[in-house]
């Protein structure tokens, strides 16, 4: 039987024969297939190359460390990068291309302009590509992403607002660092953060803001207290003890207050109780003791031969 010759389609990538070499001589497929993926890519953070690729994360870790053991991953033992805030720039014939190929775009899309009301524009499309594409973002993780922000931009701005493309963007960035890669995560974040906002308005009106929402400096203590385990009890045992100090809320100051507590383990009334107690002062020596005894002696001595 005659051997079959087998050949790559058009459009190569470069690689060098050295590279070659040390991918056959490592015998590993995923490793193989990871490094044509960057070869073509560039570069990709972890979530889209676990989303494109198939993989759980044991198994990309385990290509990643036959690159890095062959040489092939430079200066680093990890893929790529996180992604900066900086999508690529896809062109337009591209977004067109890849919207009518991916039909999980195509509903994102549909699903993103029914909640902001509109058309989304060549660059907004552009940025939701982004998120689907480079951060790498499940459908599902996507949709409830776009219902989170419309529903945060309520709750803020009032019915009726819609978050930008933007607002969008910055918020895609957070749950691709924190990991959020299931529909399950997405929904404990989102509950984590209606506690966490139920909790700072709470906290809001506990430290006599009335009339006005919260400055983004203010809402960043209090979400940050909070995130280090504090209760609402002991924020306001620390906003008690800022106030009868100073006369005012002074954040610096209750802030301060507070990082000490948190270096000792104390987040709790009780255990502030327990662990916040000023020093006593050590007893006065017996001799120290007599000679205080004898100068008020002396002293009422003074006064009584003054007034005579």
């Amino acid at each position: 039987m005659k051997d079959k010759n087998y050949r790559l389609s058009a459009e190569l990538c470069a690689l060098k024969a050295e590279d070659a070499d040390k991918l056959i001589a490592a015998g590993d497929g995923d490793a193989a297939l990871l490094y044509i993926y960057l070869l073509r890519r560039g570069q990709a953070p972890d979530a889209q190359l676990r989303r494109e690729l198939g993989w759980e994360p044991g198994r990309l870790a385990a290509a990643v460390g036959r690159l890095a053991a062959a040489g092939l991953l430079t200066g680093s033992d990890a893929p790529p990068a996180a992604p900066v805030e900086v999508l690529p720039e896809y062109t337009a014939q591209e977004l067109v291309r890849r919207s009518g190929e991916d039909p999980a775009f195509r509903s994102i899309l549909a699903e993103a302009e029914s909640l902001l009301g509109r058309t989304l524009s060549g660059a907004d499309t552009r940025a939701l590509f982004g998120v689907y594409d480079y951060l790498g973002l499940p459908v599902d993780v996507i949709m409830e992403l776009l219902h989170h922000c419309a529903e945060e931009c309520r709750l803020k701005y009032g019915p009726g607002r819609v978050p930008t493309m933007k607002q969008i963007e910055k918020e895609a960035y957070v749950w691709a660092n924190r990991e959020i890669l299931t529909f399950e995560q997405a929904e404990e974040y989102i509950r984590a953060r209606a506690k966490l906002r139920d909790a700072t308005d709470s906290l809001r009106r506990a430290f006599g803001i009335h009339d006005r929402p919260l400055s983004p400096t203010e809402r960043k203590y209090i979400e940050g207290w909070l995130e280090q385990g504090f209760t609402q009890e002991a924020l306001e045992l620390a906003y008690d003890k800022t106030v009868t100090n100073t006369g005012q809320l002074k954040w610096n100051y209750m802030n301060k207050i507070i990082q000490s507590w948190h270096e000792k383990g104390l987040h709790s009334p009780e255990e502030i109780a327990q662990g916040d107690t000023p020093k006593r002062q050590a007893p006065a020596r017996a001799g120290e003791q007599g000679r205080g005894g004898e100068l008020e002696r002396m002293k009422k001595i003074y006064d009584k031969v003054r007034r005579g």
